[in-house]
């Protein structure tokens, strides 16, 4: 049996995408299965571990929690869209540097959520850092390179 589709249209990471999605289709799955920008991780499909954050309309989301349709005309950033003309984003170039990663799952959805938590508070401390990375699980490092790369990229001090 096969199921309706609806076309929807979007922007991604600054490219207009059409394309046909089943209804009941998460954003992550569009973004993963249809548009093949695996930087996006599916990590526990119930919004808890922040593995496939990216943004929505300039805010960072969980892409497991809304539906493909739910973004028609929206402007999506995923981890492949932070940098330009093969230049990492000063994020991703803390992260590098600092060591911000073990395994790597966690990194394109802490990477986003760290650029949304410095846009909303560019003078964070390392608590308001914590605390604004709560909806991200990294099972590997313990946090201390996480933060320690947030506040590298806060002090402007990345060397891309």
């Amino acid at each position: 049996m096969s199921h309706p589709t609806e076309s929807l249209a979007l922007t991604v990471n600054g490219r207009a995408v059409k394309v046909d999605v089943d209804p009941r289709t998460l954003l992550v799955q569009l973004i993963r299965d249809q548009l093949h920008l695996t930087g996006t991780h599916v990590g526990c499909d119930t919004a808890q571990c922040g593995a496939c954050t990216v943004h929505l309309n300039g805010r960072a989301i969980k892409a497991c929690s809304i539906l493909a349709v739910q973004a028609q005309g929206a402007e999506i950033t995923t981890i492949e869209g932070l940098s330009h003309d093969g230049e990492l984003h000063p994020m991703q170039a803390a992260f590098r540097e600092c060591h911000g990663l073990q395994c790597g799952f966690c990194t394109p959805g802490m990477v986003m959520s760290a650029v949304q938590l410095l846009e909303d508070h560019p003078n964070a401390t390392e608590q308001e850092i914590r605390e604004g990375l709560e909806g991200n699980i990294c099972r590997c490092t313990g946090y201390h390179n996480i933060v320690k790369s947030i506040q590298r990229c806060q002090a402007g001090q990345v060397t891309a």
